[in-house]
């Protein structure tokens, strides 16, 4: 496993640069090589400045969006159009501004509402994208990770069964202190990427 790159930068406005600068670069490096690039994008408040970002100029025009493949690395389990739907952040602040193709975008089924059903459907979704067979892991070429205060990343809280996973590439967890169920990627998928960036910033 190679080590880990640090960056650290004095303030917000340089973070999303960074991130930006890298994840273009990283794009096209996967299209140039595997002729498509797969993301999963985080939720929560910390990448929202960085989407808004690489839906502008300059950054809008440094990816080749119809090559893209965005999926979710978590989700909580309410309507696509609600204020804390991951899916419904990313759509506003940057899938809406960019020339991404529908189809290559693969949000999680919360619609379906049981939450078990929710990540099976998500895990075949994903393993259909990427011709995965039973028990194969599928390669996203990016993972996009936030950092909770609890240290949990994706919805991989502490102490939950989750975190114990080691075959299915989706999880849906009751999450005690929120109340409420999340969709979560899981370590095996996660840790199969071939790139990680942990977006952090705050105390």
């Amino acid at each position: 496993m190679a080590s880990p790159n640090i960056v650290v930068c004095s303030d917000s406005e340089s973070l999303n640069r960074e991130a930006a600068a890298y994840l273009a670069k990283a794009a096209g490096e996967a299209i140039a090589a595997r002729g498509r690039f797969t993301v999963a994008l985080a939720g929560g408040s910390t990448p929202k400045p960085l989407y808004e970002m690489l839906a502008s100029p300059p950054w809008r025009a440094q990816i080749d969006w119809s090559n893209v493949h965005i999926f979710w690395s978590d989700e909580r389990l309410v309507p696509r159009d609600h204020s804390e739907s991951n899916y419904r952040m990313a759509e506003l602040a940057l899938l809406s501004q960019v020339p991404v193709v529908e189809v290559n975008v693969h949000r999680v089924p919360v619609e379906l509402g049981d939450p078990n059903a929710v990540a099976a459907a998500y895990q075949e979704t994903i393993r259909r994208d990427f011709n995965a067979v039973a028990g194969e892991i599928p390669r996203l070429d990016l993972n996009l990770l936030g950092l909770g205060t609890n240290g949990h990343t994706a919805s991989l809280f502490p102490h939950t069964k989750s975190l114990a996973e080691n075959r299915a590439l989706v999880m849906a967890d009751f999450i005690q202190e929120l109340n409420q169920y999340r969709i979560t990627m899981t370590l095996p998928l996660i840790n199969k990427s071939r790139t990680i960036v942990f977006l952090v910033s705050g105390a």
